[in-house]
């Protein structure tokens, strides 16, 4: 059988009384706290998160056609939620080994309508394997 734990004499549970002090702050509060302090970050991620969610642009690669090793066709759809702002977008041409071989800002004029297709040819310095957008930004 185990012998039982010696119990603390009293100066012994003074001496570990005085060596690990009670924290001064009561236990409450701290909870409080770190509670206010994960709602406040939580609502202001969950706040970021639906305004980025719905960007005033958007731009996306509907296709694309490798026309000849220094030149390559990119048809891209640009979406706005205000059609009367003209977008400026950049079109990439990228290589077998990922290495950005041409680039081209798009120009894209203000409409009536959300949605614009664009097609535009990239000059390339070497032999395009594949296209992309790399993003679109407002205007002014």
């Amino acid at each position: 059988m185990p012998e039982p734990a010696p119990s603390l004499d009293a100066a012994a549970a003074e001496r570990i009384r005085n060596r690990y002090p009670r924290s001064r702050v009561p236990r409450q509060l701290v909870v409080a706290l770190v509670g206010i302090c994960a709602l406040a970050g939580l609502g202001w991620l969950i706040w970021v998160a639906t305004i980025h969610a719905q960007p005033a642009v958007s731009g996306q690669l509907a296709g694309y056609r490798v026309i000849s090793d220094t030149e390559t066709e990119v048809t891209l759809t640009v979406q706005r939620e205000d059609p009367s702002i003209p977008v400026t977008c950049l079109a990439i041409a990228q290589a077998i080994d990922f290495e950005r071989v041409g680039e081209v800002q798009v120009a894209v004029p203000p409409s009536e309508h959300e949605l614009a297709d664009l097609t535009v040819r990239i000059k390339t310095l070497r032999r395009a394997s594949s296209a992309s957008v790399d993003g679109c930004r407002l205007q002014g």
